[in-house]
């Protein structure tokens, strides 16, 4: 009796995870499904109404020239793709099927082609034009960086768009995130004519034509202003511009509107401007001074004639704990959950950073989550410090953690980076606690920023980064003893000690970027394992030490950033061998992905 329970426990248990299947947690920014939908409504804002019944991740939506349709992006079903469907809601279509990103959408004027954004050619943000009868897809632009929202011209000979081509990705002021460089382009419907006509240097972008196909319209800002622009709700507004460029001359000048951070500009019968404001009371506004419907609008396009408008915006939402999301490769099970997350041995049970207080950048703590729930426990916390990088010890019985200030993981913005002794914030520690929040102890001590412990898989020892009066760079201590060696003494920082325990994985900064490494845990055999261009970082190993999954910016942006509402909105999650090769991506949006961990594969009940 007892035995035939037990075997039908181990079948039950082996039906529900199918072999090779490899199950990766992660934290996104923004969005989950339902946390942004589509809306129509009079141009006033009057007669608001969702546009489809069951709300997704639907955005970027577009009127047809002739009103019939409204075109959208979707992750309904799956990948991000284009649908169609009538205004009132009814005749939802799927246009593309492609593994790859598809989305911002624009019509042709005749309405029989659309031009899209898409990832299709080695995954970087693109531009291909779609026959809406045939659905027949070809490329039109092509080439390093990312070109982003089209708009066909009235008279059917040009395309516009904005394009971080010319871009190195610099940095922004003190940080480690990357600035949003972007100019105007246009380029003819069958790929010739391709010419800049905004000025170098800054951010010009979302471009639409007035009615006589000689001028653009764009919003512009300064390269640092993209940075605080792409928060939800920017917490040092500046003033954005909408200017007006001759395409012919390459002559800009001002459109006059009203003040806040303006963007997606549309040029409406007798010339007027609408835009949408991100600050202030947001919404959609007119350069008249007329208002439209409000709220956290992102994208809007008007019917022909001009009396309605369908949007997207973000809405009350109840984030999810635990949600399974698209993966490019079925044989790896993603799932959206926390920052920060570290699994128990056992695979039943996470470890994350819980948020922090509602008075200030303090707070965070311990969460401990059952897999598959939507509860948690905040089993440690401090209420003048944050908790960073918790992990499972391999025997299961401690969590080990960084617990200090941290600004600049927990503070927005605020804090700048500008010379070494920035970092150190008067020091941070390595400290454990039980699961159950019990046995509290701090384990390193003295003036330097310590933080993202990793344990040995025989918990003994762990290693950590640190920076600080006595140097920065990586450090290994034993736990029974306190002893510290010197692991590296460079810019670096997430390591993580394989299961195997014969590497150590961590990420430096090399050549304006942030690089993977491997090193053993004697300090010899420093192994460079990522080399493209974009930051490389977040890296989880999976249970058996054979694999590798890293977040990593090297796609670049795929939308301009003031969409995305996250501070580095092109991250993606991708697999690697532990000696860095067979690369395989595994997320294509333009959301900011990061914070990965691999979860064991569950425990089962061995037979009698």
């Amino acid at each position: 009796m007892r035995t035939s329970l037990v075997n039908a426990v181990v079948i039950a248990l082996l039906a529900a995870a199918p072999s090779g299947t490899h199950r990766i947690v992660f934290a996104r920014v923004f969005p989950q499904p339902g946390q942004i939908g589509l809306f129509v409504a009079s141009a006033d804002g009057s007669s608001e109404r969702p546009l489809l019944a069951d709300r997704n991740i639907d955005y970027d939506a577009v009127w047809s020239p002739d009103g019939a349709w409204i075109v959208f992006t979707s992750e309904r079903e799956g990948s991000a793709d284009l649908f169609r469907v009538k205004p009132d809601g009814s005749g939802l279509e799927r246009l593309t099927d492609s593994p790859a990103y598809d989305d911002q959408a624009a019509f042709s004027p005749d309405g029989r082609n659309l031009v899209f954004v898409t990832t299709r050619n080695g995954g970087t943000a693109d531009l291909w034009t779609l026959d809406l009868k045939t659905r027949a897809a070809r490329a039109l632009t092509s080439g390093s960086g990312g070109d982003f929202r089209p708009s066909w011209s009235p008279d059917g000979k040009w395309i516009a768009f904005s394009s971080d081509r010319g871009s190195n990705l610099p940095f922004a002021h003190g940080r480690w995130e990357h600035l949003q460089i972007a100019d105007v382009y246009i380029v003819r419907p069958d790929g010739s004519g391709l010419k800049r006509i905004s000025a170098h240097g800054d951010f010009c972008g979302s471009p639409k034509w007035t009615a006589d196909s000689r001028r653009i319209i764009t919003y512009c800002m300064t390269a640092e202003q993209t940075l605080n622009n792409r928060r939800a709700v920017p917490e040092h507004p500046q003033d954005t511009r909408i200017i007006s460029i001759d395409i012919a001359t390459g002559t800009a000048s001002d459109v006059a509107a009203g003040p806040g951070v303006k963007f997606n500009p549309s040029v409406l019968s007798g010339d007027e401007v609408a835009y949408i404001r991100k600050d202030g009371i947001p919404g959609i506004y007119y350069a008249s001074g007329a208002r439209g419907p409000a709220g956290d609008v992102r994208t809007a396009s008007w019917s022909p004639d001009g009396k309605r408008v369908v949007f997207h915006k973000r809405v009350t939402f109840e984030r999810k704990p635990w949600l399974k999301t698209w993966s490019r490769n079925p044989q790896f099970e993603l799932t959206l959950t926390s920052g920060q997350p570290s699994f128990s041995p056992s695979g039943e049970r996470f470890a994350f950073v819980s948020p922090v207080g509602s008075s200030g950048p303090f707070g965070a703590g311990v969460a401990v989550a059952a897999v598959g729930g939507d509860k948690y426990d905040v089993v440690y916390s401090d209420e003048t410090r944050n908790v960073l990088g918790p992990q499972w010890s391999p025997s299961g019985d401690k969590i080990i953690f960084g617990i200090g200030t941290y600004n600049a993981f927990f503070n927005g913005f605020h804090g700048l980076f500008l010379k070494p002794d920035d970092r150190v914030e008067g020091g941070a520690q390595i400290a454990i606690v039980n699961p159950d929040g019990k046995g509290f102890r701090q384990v390193t001590s003295g003036p330097s920023n310590n933080g993202f412990p990793s344990m040995a898989p025989d918990g003994t020892r762990f290693v950590y980064r640190t920076f600080g009066p006595d140097g920065e760079g990586l450090r290994i201590m034993n736990i029974d003893t306190n002893a510290v060696t010197t692991l590296t003494s460079g810019y670096d920082n997430f390591p993580q000690w394989s299961p195997r325990g014969d590497l150590i994985m961590f990420s430096r900064q090399a050549q304006g970027d942030y690089e993977i490494y491997t090193v053993h845990p004697d300090g010899s055999s420093v192994k460079r394992l990522t080399f493209a261009h974009g930051n490389d970082a977040h890296m989880a190993w999976s249970p058996d030490g054979e694999h590798i999954v890293f977040a990593s910016t090297r796609m670049g942006f795929k939308d301009e950033a003031i969409y995305t509402d996250a501070p580095q909105p092109y991250g993606e999650l991708f697999v690697m061998k532990y000696d860095g090769s067979n690369l395989e991506q595994l997320t294509d949006n333009q959301w900011e992905d990061g914070t990965p961990a691999w979860r064991p594969a569950p425990k089962l009940l061995s037979r009698r």
